[in-house]
């Protein structure tokens, strides 16, 4: 029999002194890659019900209500166990689940945003140049121009009609569907193109979307095609070329979300930043029954250009919401916040091998590391930053240990290379300590990003245990 050989002097402290970052598939638990599986696939299917905040706002609702909460009416009595929501505009959602203690006791968020990078149709879209029918577009959100080009687009949104009605469209994702993209120059003739720098390549007023190409028939009238374009949609849709100006469409990529890798430990998808966290948070809320604290989830709108407008963050609907849940309890607004706690649950930067020169791998966080905590976001000199406390790094640490959660630090890139923002500064303006924690993602912003599925499970358990145990 082999004898056992005694760790030695230095082994033993590198054990007990070092920090050791290790993969998570060598720390999942016993059932938790069948549980990881099952939570992946559900996600997946909220991704491809949900191309637009409206969608996702939709399908939310709809597990939402399926899982017990129902519509808040403000005024109406709310004791512990109470699960309820509002909706602001169609485009946000707030969920809370009333909790044993007082609102004066604080309340446990997760704060994602589930607005995606995307080109949106202007509001006089339309037109033909050369018997080609374009609908001409302006981009939104942080995206890399060269990507969006010779790829399948659909296209998503509503329709306001000045009679009150208001017209779905969605066109690419149903079984027999068109499909639109953005055409770009063959080879043959890009010399000149290709000795541009990547982000003056494709312009943004290049980024027109090909729509029609045969003319109407019976008719020696100008614009035959897109005439022929505008019956198609009248006869559809019921709209005139004028009811684009009160349009909201958008187009997003035509692609579904499914297994990456050979052993299907990704997933590819439009849309992860910042749906993954947005859907984590959800379905998190989704199981509680009666947590010691009340459990508030919030998917907001316009967080990729900054958190702006009524549906955004910065919008006082989430303070409305917050002060009527604590008329309820008699608890003023301020003393509520300044007992809560935010995890501001957007994705970070996932470290990739192929360009790590912009990335500091020390701090980056590591496809199948776990939920990424990132201390603070922001850009150089940690502009736009939150920069949670030590205290509350170390609080938050000790809940996902305690909870079998694997997790890791992140940052967003090298100094002065890398940056970004999330809505953490804004709940940090509402005296409620936050700290950002989310999926590590490689593609961030492109069409088609990825993920790890124990990342996403992982971060589904943090949600999860703030709500809980926080």
């Amino acid at each position: 029999m082999e004898e056992k050989k005694t760790p030695t002097r230095g082994e033993e402290l590198r054990k007990a002194l070092s920090y050791d970052k290790k993969n998570g598939y060598d720390r999942l638990l016993s059932g938790e890659r069948e549980a990881m599986e099952d939570y992946c696939a559900a996600y997946k299917e909220f991704l491809d019900a949900g191309k637009t905040e409206r969608e996702c706002v939709d399908r939310a609702v709809a597990l939402a209500e399926n899982a017990g909460f129902r519509p808040y009416v403000r005024g109406n009595g709310l004791k512990p166990g109470d699960k309820v929501y509002r909706v602001n505009r169609d485009k946000s959602l707030m969920l809370a689940v009333i909790g044993q203690k007082s609102l004066a006791e604080g309340v446990r968020i997760c704060a994602a945003h589930i607005d995606s990078p995307r080109l949106d149709l202007k509001q006089n879209p339309l037109y033909e140049t050369d018997e080609l029918a374009f609908f001409k577009t302006h981009y939104y959100g942080g995206i890399r121009k060269y990507q969006w080009v010779t790829i399948p687009l659909e296209l998503h949104g509503v329709v306001a009609l000045k009679n009150g009605g208001v017209v779905r469209v969605s066109v690419g994702n149903g079984e027999g569907d068109p499909l639109f993209t953005i055409d770009d120059l063959l080879p043959h003739l890009g010399a000149e193109q290709s000795r541009k720098p990547l982000g003056e390549a494709i312009p943004g007023e290049n980024l027109n979307i090909l729509v029609g190409s045969r003319p109407l028939a019976d008719d020696e009238g100008k614009d035959r095609v897109k005439l022929s374009v505008l019956e198609l949609l009248n006869r559809k849709y019921g709209i005139v070329e004028e009811d684009f100006i009160s349009a909201e469409l958008c187009a997003v990529p035509a692609f579904r979300a499914c297994d990456i890798g050979f052993d299907r430990s990704m997933i590819g998808a439009y849309g992860h930043d910042d749906r993954v966290c947005a859907y984590a948070s959800l379905a998190a809320i989704l199981q509680l029954s009666q947590p010691e604290h009340t459990a508030v989830c919030v998917l907001a709108d316009k967080e990729e250009i900054g958190s702006e407008g009524v549906t955004g963050m910065k919008s006082a609907a989430f303070d409305t919401f917050m002060e009527d849940l604590c008329a309820g309890q008699n608890v003023p607004l301020r003393v509520c916040y300044e007992r809560s706690f935010c995890l501001s649950a957007d994705v970070t930067a996932a470290y990739d091998p192929n360009f790590a020169d912009v990335y500091e791998k020390r701090n980056s966080a590591l496809v199948n590391g776990g939920v990424g905590l990132c201390k603070y976001t922001g850009s150089r000199g940690k502009s736009g930053a939150s920069d949670a406390s030590a205290e509350l790094v170390a609080y938050v640490r000790k809940v996902l240990d305690e909870n079998g959660v694997i997790w890791q630090m992140a940052e967003l890139g090298k100094v002065d290379a890398g940056g970004g923002g999330t809505v953490a500064m804004f709940m940090a303006e509402r005296n409620i300590d936050t700290l950002d924690a989310g999926v590590p993602v490689l593609s961030m912003h492109a069409p088609f990003e990825t993920v790890g599925k124990l990342d996403c499970y992982m971060t589904f358990k943090g949600m999860k245990a703030v709500y809980e145990r926080l």
